[in-house]
Protein backbone atom coordinates (compact mmCIF):
# COMPACT_ATOMS: atom_id res chain seq x y z
CA UNK A 1 0.00 0.00 0.00
CA UNK A 2 1.52 3.11 -1.10
CA UNK A 3 1.65 5.85 1.97
CA UNK A 4 0.41 9.38 0.99
CA UNK A 5 3.69 12.01 0.78
CA UNK A 6 4.33 13.91 3.68
CA UNK A 7 3.22 17.78 3.88
CA UNK A 8 5.64 20.30 4.38
CA UNK A 9 5.24 23.96 5.65
CA UNK A 10 4.71 26.73 2.95
CA UNK A 11 6.61 29.66 3.07
CA UNK A 12 3.91 31.64 4.36
CA UNK A 13 3.04 29.13 7.34
CA UNK A 14 7.14 29.95 7.74
CA UNK A 15 7.01 33.94 7.97
CA UNK A 16 3.95 34.37 9.97
CA UNK A 17 5.66 31.63 12.58
CA UNK A 18 8.79 33.11 12.28
CA UNK A 19 7.27 37.01 13.17
CA UNK A 20 5.38 35.45 15.73
CA UNK A 21 8.27 34.19 17.53
CA UNK A 22 10.04 37.65 16.80
CA UNK A 23 7.15 39.87 18.77
CA UNK A 24 7.19 37.49 21.00
CA UNK A 25 11.13 37.87 21.46
CA UNK A 26 10.54 41.53 21.03
CA UNK A 27 8.24 42.09 24.00
CA UNK A 28 10.08 39.48 25.97
CA UNK A 29 12.90 41.29 25.84
CA UNK A 30 11.64 44.96 26.54
CA UNK A 31 9.98 43.16 29.45
CA UNK A 32 13.59 41.91 30.91
CA UNK A 33 15.02 45.25 30.07
CA UNK A 34 12.67 47.02 32.42
CA UNK A 35 12.52 44.91 34.78
CA UNK A 36 16.75 45.12 34.71
CA UNK A 37 16.61 49.34 35.03
CA UNK A 38 13.96 48.98 38.06
CA UNK A 39 16.48 46.87 39.92
CA UNK A 40 19.22 49.39 38.61
CA UNK A 41 17.18 52.62 39.91
CA UNK A 42 15.99 50.75 42.98
CA UNK A 43 19.52 49.88 43.76
CA UNK A 44 20.86 53.00 43.22
CA UNK A 45 17.98 54.66 45.44
CA UNK A 46 18.76 52.04 48.63
CA UNK A 47 22.51 53.34 48.25
CA UNK A 48 21.75 56.87 48.33
CA UNK A 49 19.13 55.68 51.56
CA UNK A 50 21.90 54.41 53.00
CA UNK A 51 24.60 57.18 52.28
CA UNK A 52 22.33 59.77 53.52
CA UNK A 53 21.80 57.92 56.87
CA UNK A 54 25.37 57.99 57.45
CA UNK A 55 25.23 61.91 56.68
CA UNK A 56 22.48 62.42 58.78
CA UNK A 57 24.14 60.18 61.63
CA UNK A 58 27.27 62.10 61.54
CA UNK A 59 25.34 65.43 61.73
CA UNK A 60 23.47 64.14 64.82
CA UNK A 61 26.74 63.36 66.16
CA UNK A 62 28.33 66.34 65.73
CA UNK A 63 24.99 68.34 66.84
CA UNK A 64 24.67 66.16 70.29
CA UNK A 65 28.45 67.60 71.11
CA UNK A 66 28.10 71.36 70.17
CA UNK A 67 30.26 73.07 72.35
CA UNK A 68 28.46 75.22 75.03
CA UNK A 69 28.67 78.88 73.91
CA UNK A 70 28.99 80.00 77.54
CA UNK A 71 32.45 78.30 77.48
CA UNK A 72 33.62 80.04 74.17
CA UNK A 73 33.98 83.51 75.92
CA UNK A 74 30.86 84.80 73.54
CA UNK A 75 32.71 83.14 70.42
CA UNK A 76 31.22 81.79 67.39
CA UNK A 77 29.83 78.25 67.37
CA UNK A 78 27.60 77.84 64.57
CA UNK A 79 27.59 79.12 60.89
CA UNK A 80 25.36 78.48 58.34
CA UNK A 81 25.61 79.78 54.98
CA UNK A 82 24.31 78.48 51.32
CA UNK A 83 25.18 75.11 50.76
CA UNK A 84 27.68 75.31 54.21
CA UNK A 85 27.84 75.17 58.17
CA UNK A 86 30.51 75.00 60.43
CA UNK A 87 30.49 74.39 63.83
CA UNK A 88 32.36 73.64 66.92
CA UNK A 89 31.91 70.41 68.88
CA UNK A 90 32.96 68.69 72.04
CA UNK A 91 36.30 65.94 71.37
CA UNK A 92 36.02 63.30 74.48
CA UNK A 93 39.27 60.74 74.25
CA UNK A 94 39.80 57.83 76.65
CA UNK A 95 41.52 59.37 79.09
CA UNK A 96 42.08 63.18 78.29
CA UNK A 97 40.20 66.22 78.77
CA UNK A 98 37.78 67.21 77.03
CA UNK A 99 39.31 69.10 73.56
CA UNK A 100 36.94 71.46 71.09
CA UNK A 101 37.02 71.07 67.48
CA UNK A 102 35.55 72.91 64.73
CA UNK A 103 33.37 70.73 61.79
CA UNK A 104 32.74 72.31 58.77
CA UNK A 105 30.41 70.88 56.29
CA UNK A 106 30.78 71.57 52.44
CA UNK A 107 28.63 70.89 48.99
CA UNK A 108 31.62 70.83 46.26
CA UNK A 109 30.79 69.25 43.20
CA UNK A 110 27.52 68.18 44.11
CA UNK A 111 29.10 66.05 46.73
CA UNK A 112 28.57 66.82 50.62
CA UNK A 113 32.34 66.81 52.39
CA UNK A 114 33.04 66.93 56.30
CA UNK A 115 36.21 68.36 57.42
CA UNK A 116 37.11 68.67 60.95
CA UNK A 117 40.08 69.92 62.64
CA UNK A 118 42.65 69.29 65.26
CA UNK A 119 41.18 69.50 68.85
CA UNK A 120 42.61 72.19 71.51
CA UNK A 121 41.95 73.86 74.31
CA UNK A 122 43.38 76.71 73.78
CA UNK A 123 40.79 79.35 73.21
CA UNK A 124 43.41 81.29 70.27
CA UNK A 125 43.98 78.39 68.52
CA UNK A 126 40.08 77.74 68.15
CA UNK A 127 40.44 81.08 67.04
CA UNK A 128 42.75 80.27 64.07
CA UNK A 129 40.83 76.96 63.48
CA UNK A 130 37.57 78.50 63.21
CA UNK A 131 39.27 81.35 60.60
CA UNK A 132 40.56 78.29 58.24
CA UNK A 133 37.25 76.58 58.37
CA UNK A 134 35.12 79.90 57.57
CA UNK A 135 37.55 81.41 54.81
CA UNK A 136 37.71 77.56 53.44
CA UNK A 137 41.63 77.78 54.21
CA UNK A 138 41.78 74.34 55.98
CA UNK A 139 44.10 72.17 54.44
CA UNK A 140 42.98 69.01 56.50
CA UNK A 141 41.53 66.25 53.99
CA UNK A 142 37.84 65.85 53.86
CA UNK A 143 35.66 63.07 53.97
CA UNK A 144 33.01 62.53 51.25
CA UNK A 145 29.59 61.69 53.04
CA UNK A 146 27.40 61.32 50.23
CA UNK A 147 27.33 62.27 46.15
CA UNK A 148 24.61 63.78 44.37
CA UNK A 149 23.40 66.48 46.75
CA UNK A 150 22.42 69.12 44.90
CA UNK A 151 21.94 71.79 48.22
CA UNK A 152 21.47 72.18 51.75
CA UNK A 153 20.08 74.58 54.04
CA UNK A 154 20.33 74.37 57.81
CA UNK A 155 18.43 76.20 60.16
CA UNK A 156 18.52 76.74 64.08
CA UNK A 157 15.34 76.64 66.58
CA UNK A 158 15.26 79.53 68.81
CA UNK A 159 13.13 80.97 71.41
CA UNK A 160 9.67 79.70 69.77
CA UNK A 161 10.61 78.97 65.98
CA UNK A 162 12.56 77.76 63.39
CA UNK A 163 15.62 80.21 61.99
CA UNK A 164 18.03 79.84 58.65
CA UNK A 165 20.91 79.44 60.13
CA UNK A 166 23.71 80.55 62.67
CA UNK A 167 25.49 83.87 62.58
CA UNK A 168 28.93 84.39 64.25
CA UNK A 169 28.51 86.54 67.14
CA UNK A 170 30.75 89.31 66.33
CA UNK A 171 28.57 89.87 62.69
CA UNK A 172 25.24 89.85 64.43
CA UNK A 173 25.56 89.87 68.28
CA UNK A 174 21.86 89.87 69.60
CA UNK A 175 20.80 86.74 67.33
CA UNK A 176 22.23 83.91 69.47
CA UNK A 177 22.13 86.14 72.87
CA UNK A 178 20.08 83.07 73.97
CA UNK A 179 21.49 79.82 71.98
CA UNK A 180 19.28 77.54 69.78
CA UNK A 181 18.51 74.53 71.44
CA UNK A 182 17.52 72.72 67.72
CA UNK A 183 19.26 72.11 64.54
CA UNK A 184 17.43 71.22 61.57
CA UNK A 185 19.13 70.00 58.32
CA UNK A 186 17.55 69.87 54.85
CA UNK A 187 19.74 68.02 52.35
CA UNK A 188 18.58 68.03 48.63
CA UNK A 189 19.43 64.57 46.67
CA UNK A 190 19.94 64.79 43.25
CA UNK A 191 16.68 63.22 41.22
CA UNK A 192 14.87 62.84 44.31
CA UNK A 193 11.61 64.78 44.36
CA UNK A 194 11.32 65.33 47.80
CA UNK A 195 13.77 67.32 49.98
CA UNK A 196 15.47 65.58 52.89
CA UNK A 197 15.33 66.78 56.18
CA UNK A 198 16.21 66.13 59.97
CA UNK A 199 16.18 67.92 63.27
CA UNK A 200 18.52 67.17 65.93
CA UNK A 201 18.65 68.66 69.40
CA UNK A 202 21.69 70.12 70.33
CA UNK A 203 22.61 68.26 73.61
CA UNK A 204 25.49 70.59 74.51
CA UNK A 205 23.23 73.79 75.12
Amino acid sequence: MRRPPRRGFTLVELLVAISILAIVAVLGWRGLDGIVRARISLTSQIEATRGMQLAFAQLQSDAEHMANPALLQKRPFLLAEKDAMTLVRNVHRENEAAMLQVVSYRIVDSVLLRRESMGTRDLVQLDVLWKAATSNLDSTAPVALQSGVTGMLVQTWEINGWKTGGQPRENNPTALELPPTGLQVALQVKGAQAVMIKSFLLGGL
